[in-house]
């Protein structure tokens, strides 16, 4: 008896080890989107219902915030580069949570370079077997 339920706990920690991986290839994937500077191609990555909030302001859906803010934004940098990353992630099916610290520099093709600290909250939902981002939230100031 001892041993199946070591077994099971066991392998439950294994599948929250899983999923936690795979919330965070998520984040992962956006963040190198953004570096890349094609942050359409992460549009996948999200739910069609998604709600992005940036700076005291709510974006609407991805799509919107990418439509109107993001990709725009991205069309007027020459590099946009994450450091110092760091995320949290806690999984209680279908949905997990993320928390990420990091700092992040921007060249714009004009003007001078912004380096700013931020944080961001992400909730994800599982669908079927991919976990996508159901609500974004994040801030920045100068470090």
């Amino acid at each position: 008896m001892t041993l199946a339920v070591a077994l099971l706990g066991s392998s439950a920690l294994q599948a929250d080890e899983a999923e936690i991986k795979a919330v965070k290839a998520v984040l992962a994937a956006y963040k190198a989107s953004v570096e890349r500077l094609e942050a359409s191609s992460s549009a996948t990555l999200f739910t069609e219902d998604s709600a992005v909030f940036e700076n005291g302001a709510s974006e609407g859906t991805f799509r919107h915030y990418l439509g109107h803010h993001l990709g725009p934004e991205l069309k007027e940098v020459k590099s946009f580069r994450y450091s110092d990353y760091a995320v949290t992630v806690k999984v209680d099916e279908p949905y997990a949570l993320a928390a990420e610290t990091y700092r992040f520099r921007i060249e714009p093709t004009r003007g001078g370079v912004i380096e700013r600290q931020a944080v961001a909250t992400s909730v994800l939902r599982k669908e079927g077997n991919e976990w996508k981002i159901v609500q974004s939230h994040n801030s920045s100031r100068r470090p």
